[in-house]
């Protein structure tokens, strides 16, 4: 590792390959919406030039993979290093540079997925001729997921693959920007289209319709107060930010003109739940309300009438224990101290729940993330390679 000098606080700075390596997978566009194969097809031919033999997963499309390889001895056991390859659109965003070229500036690495989460898997591979060729007594592990950004979809059709194997991993790393900090929870997610069909007619004769987007109003201000009544009421769980389960409606659509009382109405809202929060509970409740309160009066009007729920994505929270041994082997990698949880999601869950234990640490700050000009700090990837160095001599023989 290259130092700065001239004085007391320098940082360290990442090797040039780590930089290099960065600069190649961020010029892949591999927003979600499109296919990542290209960047795959990069990652495993770097993969195949270091001997390394990996296997695709592919998408019912076939224009999406992920990629999984192994390294070291067959025996089941080792680290698993895991991230998305997929990151979030730039549309609408006022970018300062071209989000697909990373740009150096004071001490940052600008482009989208610099933080969220191409410098993981940059180091990953920058620092691979460091340990191929090397006699492990522990196997390393590498899976590279796709569509993540959009309800960790991909990472669902690897992970059976991998569970299944006979030489499966023991732990899991999952390297989401956590500033190098090992993180043992986070919450989960439930996502809903709420789909409300009514029965238009002339606004004047409002009486004899049923309007859509009213009843979805309806609907919208019992969420808001099952949001206040976590806020106010818990189960409360310190660590997370904020504290308690949240409950968020993001987009309504419907009606067509002021003086046509509208017939469709949908809305899209999600739950953002503590792991030991039951995640069914609160669309039984939702359900319960629209049961007994908005569809009777809609049905008085119009037996047609109705409302419809549509799950969009889910993925579980995370909840590793303090003392888990990969909790342990995490902290003394990092050298962070003690690990936190977080409120945003990732496929830690998935993986834990495949009974796979698995800690989040990766390189740049999630406050970063998702936004025009994000970046990742110099020395958060000098963080990583001295976090996978470290787990290099770990796993050597």
């Amino acid at each position: 590792m290259v130092l700065i000098i001239g004085g007391v606080g320098a940082l360290p700075q990442p090797t040039g390959s780590s930089v290099e390596m960065l600069h190649r997978l961020v010029a892949f566009d591999t927003t979600s919406r499109g296919s990542n194969l290209a960047l795959i097809a990069f990652v495993r031919d770097h993969l195949g030039r270091c001997g390394v033999a990996s296997e695709l997963v592919f998408d019912e499309t076939g224009h999406k993979a992920n990629l999984y390889a192994k390294l070291g001895p067959r025996e089941a056991g080792g680290i698993m290093l895991s991230g998305h390859t997929d990151v979030v659109p730039v549309d609408g965003q006022e970018w300062h540079s071209d989000p697909f070229r990373v740009v150096a500036r004071d001490g940052r690495l600008y482009g989208r997925g610099t933080a969220d989460m191409k410098g993981f898997l940059a180091v990953i591979l920058a620092l691979l001729p460091e340990i191929v060729g090397r006699p492990l007594r522990i196997p390393i592990h590498l899976a590279f997921s796709y569509d993540e950004e959009v309800g960790c979809r991909g990472v669902r059709r690897l992970i059976p693959a991998i569970a299944a194997r006979p030489d499966r991993p023991a732990f899991c790393i999952v390297g989401e920007p956590t500033e190098m900090r090992p993180v043992i929870g986070h919450k989960g997610k439930r996502s809903f289209r709420c789909h409300v069909r009514g029965f238009e007619c002339h606004s004047a004769l409002a009486h004899q319709g049923v309007n859509a987007v009213e009843a979805a109003a309806e609907l919208v201000a019992e969420l808001k107060r099952m949001a206040r009544k976590k806020r106010d009421e818990g189960p409360f769980e310190p660590d997370y930010v904020p504290p308690y389960t949240t409950i968020h409606t993001g987009t309504i659509r419907g009606g067509t003109a002021l003086n046509i009382v509208p017939k469709d109405c949908t809305f899209d809202f999600e739950f953002r739940l503590l792991p030991r929060d039951d995640p069914e509970a609160p669309m039984r409740e939702l359900i319960a309300f629209a049961e007994a309160h908005v569809l009777p009066e809609m049905r008085a009007i119009c037996p047609h009438s109705g409302i419809r729920f549509e799950e969009l994505s889910s993925f579980p929270g995370l909840d590793t224990a303090a003392d888990a041994e990969v909790t342990r082997l995490v902290a003394a990698l990092s050298g962070a101290g003690d690990a936190g949880k977080v409120s945003f999601g990732t496929e830690a869950g998935l993986f834990q729940q495949a009974g796979i234990p698995t800690v989040i640490c990766g390189p740049g700050a999630i406050a970063q993330a998702h936004k025009p000009d994000e970046f990742i700090e110099l020395d958060q990837i000098a963080h990583c390679e001295r976090f996978l160095r470290r787990l290099f001599a770990h796993v050597a023989a």
